[in-house]
């Protein structure tokens, strides 16, 4: 049986952090030759990640279009492409420009870049005025170490309490965050532009699963994008740090592609509780 195709317009990427410790060049080279449709950059330490044209003959030798750029928003990229926040976005977007990618994946700022903080909501309306490339706020999730939660992101984690145009909803954070991933998507309505798609446990930790290996709805999610006409990207973001081969890791990775072409040609035709309770259903049923 042929594999399904995706609904749509709908591409499926690569978050070239998701080949991590290989780094991204391999995630190039891997992403064609599992079938993904392009890769989402993911600006780091890599001094590859930061070079353009160094990714651009990547993108034409594996012939891997690039279709998002996340602009350096970690704590280990505070000093990459400039200290400066702004400048940071800027040249994303360039970078965005020049690799044919449609989408900057930004997070929202930490709560002790205050002056960032201060305009960003309005900066990032600003930036995305000026051209064709969207940029996209990815939902994050409050910090937690035992009994305490900090609120580490300004003016907040939960991206739908702002006006930001376009919104990245990541899947794993949801998790983290602990709330429901489907509710998150209803909530982001019309500026759901970009997605991340992995699992979580609702544990504290960031943990990107393979979609299906968590509690998270991933199946209602991406069927429900189906079912409404999504038009953006869905990329996936895992982490395979663990993965005790490079076969385990394409395993994981080949895993994710099939899962997320699956349940997008499957558009969902209930409502989100619906889908919910049909998600927890098929995970209690016994394997067979």
């Amino acid at each position: 049986m042929a594999d399904p195709e995706p609904v749509g317009e709908v591409k499926i990427g690569l978050s070239t952090a998701s080949v991590y410790p290989e780094n991204t060049a391999a995630a190039f080279e891997i992403a064609g030759r599992l079938g993904y449709d392009g890769v989402e950059v993911m600006v780091w330490t890599d001094p590859v990640s930061q070079d353009v044209e160094t990714l651009r003959r990547l993108s034409e030798e594996h012939e891997v279009p690039v279709l998002a750029v996340h602009a350096p928003c970690l704590l280990v990229t505070q000093r990459v492409w400039s200290t400066d926040p702004w400048r940071k976005l800027v040249t994303a977007r360039a970078a965005a420009e020049r690799l044919g990618a449609d989408t900057v994946v930004v997070h929202p700022p930490f709560r002790w870049q205050r002056a960032y903080a201060k305009g960003f909501v309005e900066g990032i309306a600003r930036l995305g005025a000026e051209g064709d490339v969207r940029f996209a706020v990815e939902n994050m999730y409050p910090w937690r170490y035992r009994d305490r939660e900090m609120q580490a992101y300004a003016p907040g984690w939960d991206v739908t309490e702002e006006d930001y145009p376009h919104l990245t909803l990541d899947v794993s954070h949801a998790a983290t965050a602990r709330i429901d991933a489907l509710a998150l998507a209803e909530r982001m309505g019309g500026r759901l532009t970009h997605v991340h798609i992995g699992d979580g446990s609702g544990s504290g930790k960031d943990e990107h699963l393979v979609p299906g290996r968590g509690a998270q709805p991933c199946a209602g999610v991406l069927s429900r994008l189906a079912a409404t006409g999504y038009r953006g990207h869905v990329i996936a973001e895992i982490n395979t740090r663990r993965a005790t081969s490079a076969r385990e890791r394409e395993a994981d990775l080949a895993e994710t592609l099939a899962f997320t072409r699956l349940h997008l040609a499957r558009p969902a035709l209930t409502s989100p509780r619906e889908e919910r309770r049909r998600e927890e259903r098929s995970r209690e049923e016994p394997s067979r």
